[in-house]
């Protein structure tokens, strides 16, 4: 349950955790479970167009790119981190924050922190469909005066994931294919702060699903579980669109899943260079189903 971001974060302290993350997941095959299914579709955390589905999980994520600003190109460092917790099977609430690097002018500190809350609507097995709804607030003056806002962002957004499960036999290799997306205003409570429209779609072509629901190619670890994806994280706030489009991957096992993204910015105003996103993401409903992934009331 994580905001469209351009993504920002402490470089070496971001990737020493990545990495150890990543290490511990790496051997371990099994694709099982996970939290966000339908049917036999898996939607993976994905990493700036939010998936569709709520569950126990911690999710770090660092951030590289450069954008223009008053005195020319600024560098944008971040690491985020996000723990969500089921309250029902349906219902998760969420916590998370961002620290900040940039350059030109030099700042660092932590951004304003953010809560959600996020409701599972709708699951339909056979057709691999899902959506959900949400709301997630930025809270103005709880970071650091550098880097973060004294107004607050508050976004309801609506969620939804469809797999390709459901075609026919003669296009049976298609069906490994995922369309994933979300879509909501970003309303500011600041007094002439502008408003933004936050919209984003996800194309994953999952090679687990086939191997397990339509051919089994015989390919190895740890190619065998993982999901190639595009995102493309969209905002539109006077007048004007911004965003990237992030072709990477996504290794996913049933505890957990490590993933790499370009950010490739569409226009000028959205960055000068070709960004970075990599994220280490833990299912706490699978690691711990019975103690800390346990939904507060089952």
């Amino acid at each position: 349950m994580h905001n469209i971001s351009t993504g920002r974060g402490t470089p070496l302290f971001a990737a020493s955790i990545v990495s150890a993350a990543a290490s511990a997941f790496l051997f371990v095959p099994s694709l099982a479970s996970a939290h966000a299914i339908a049917g036999d579709r898996v939607f993976p955390a994905t990493m700036a167009v939010d998936d569709p589905g709520v569950g126990d999980e911690a999710n770090l994520l660092y951030g590289h790119i450069r954008v223009p600003g008053d005195d020319g190109d600024q560098s944008i460092n971040t690491f985020d981190f996000e723990y969500d917790k089921l309250v029902t099977p349906r219902l998760a609430v969420s916590v998370g924050g961002t620290y900040v690097m940039q350059n030109n002018p030099t700042a660092r500190g932590f951004d304003n922190f953010g809560v959600g809350l996020k409701y599972l609507l709708y699951v339909n097995e056979a057709h691999e469909f899902m959506t959900s709804v949400g709301v997630s607030a930025e809270l103005g003056g709880t970071g650091s005066r550098a880097v973060a806002d004294n107004f607050s962002t508050i976004s309801p957004t609506i969620f939804a994931g469809k797999g390709m499960g459901d075609l026919p036999d003669s296009l049976a290799y298609l069906r490994p294919i995922a369309i994933t997306g979300e879509a909501g205003p970003a309303l500011t409570t600041g007094a002439g702060q502008p408003n933004a429209f936050n919209y984003g779609f996800t194309f994953q072509y999952s090679l687990p699903y086939l191997q397990q629901h339509v051919h089994d190619l015989g390919l190895p670890q740890p190619l065998s579980n993982i999901i190639p994806l595009v995102e493309i994280p969209l905002s539109r706030s006077q007048g004007q669109t911004t965003g990237t489009v992030n072709p990477g991957f996504i290794w996913i096992n049933r505890y957990g899943q490590f993933g790499v993204e370009a950010q490739i910015p569409i226009n000028h105003a959205s960055g000068s260079h070709v960004g970075i996103l990599v994220q280490a993401h833990i299912f706490l409903d699978d690691i711990a189903p019975t103690t800390i992934g346990k939904p507060i009331f089952p």
